[in-house]
């Protein structure tokens, strides 16, 4: 129903007539509140608030007086930019001030820069850019290239609720051999293809720590690399506790 007409016009059927509603009796008031919820489409008591409220500004007279700043340089210097910050290897815009005259006519040279955008228009622009434009320009590039961590560890909720958590006053262990175990994915951003993993196992009294490469979290590799890991340490393993719940004393 609020949809029926556009909030300007609803604006202005209120305003025209909240001064009439001020100085009506009861039944004209009935009246003038019909007459607003049928033109703009509200409910009763959201016209009788739009009555009786402020008075509502248009939206021209409720600008701060700023001036929006227009784009100061076009889509094809944008890209430009974009282009020539990936082949300097992405560095920051007070690196890339400085690096853009040694850069810049080699990568022309080069044929790097063979395309539509890079005019001679915006060629020029990126010498009078700022390192703070070229900044805020790059915000949305850097965004979408940041990397995002990711687990593969994944325990189901009865799992969770079986072990228990370490206080602040419980006995921290004194003696070594207490080895707390767990793998670390070299996949990147995303777990598509084949990669490499890590059982990590380090000693929570000493901090002594050992690693191991493996194919994947296949139970074979992981108990091969724990016994591997066990010959490394210069004392006897007495605990060993991993991320998926497991506690072997």
């Amino acid at each position: 129903m609020e949809g029926k007409i556009p909030m300007a016009a609803r604006r202005h059927v209120t305003n025209k007539l909240r001064s009439a509603y001020g100085q009506a009796g009861k039944s004209d008031k009935s009246r003038i509140l019909d007459e607003v919820m049928a033109t703009t489409g509200v409910g009763r008591s959201s016209a009788r608030r739009m009555l009786t409220g402020g008075h509502l500004p248009d939206p021209k007279e409720q600008l701060d007086g700023r001036r929006l700043r227009p784009k100061g340089f076009g889509d094809d210097s944008r890209l430009l930019l974009q282009r020539v910050w990936t082949l300097m290897g992405f560095p920051c815009g007070k690196y890339l001030v400085v690096m853009l005259d040694l850069w810049l006519p080699l990568m022309l040279k080069a044929g790097d820069l063979n395309q539509p955008f890079a005019t001679q228009e915006a060629i020029a622009d990126l010498g009078v850019m700022s390192a703070a434009t070229m900044d805020r320009y790059l915000q949305p590039a850097r965004s979408s290239m940041r990397l995002r961590g990711i687990s593969t560890t994944t325990p189901s909720p009865l799992l969770r609720n079986s072990i228990g958590l370490s206080k602040a006053g419980d006995t921290p262990a004194t003696i070594p051999g207490v080895i707390e175990a767990d793998t670390v994915a070299h996949c990147g951003p995303t777990f598509a293809g084949e990669f490499v993993r890590t059982l990590t196992m380090t000693d929570m009294v000493t901090g002594w720590t050992e690693n191991y490469a493996i194919r994947n979290n296949a139970s074979k590799w992981i108990t091969h690399a724990a016994g591997e890991l066990e010959t490394r340490f210069p004392f006897p393993l007495r605990v060993f506790d991993s991320d998926n719940g497991l506690r072997v004393h």
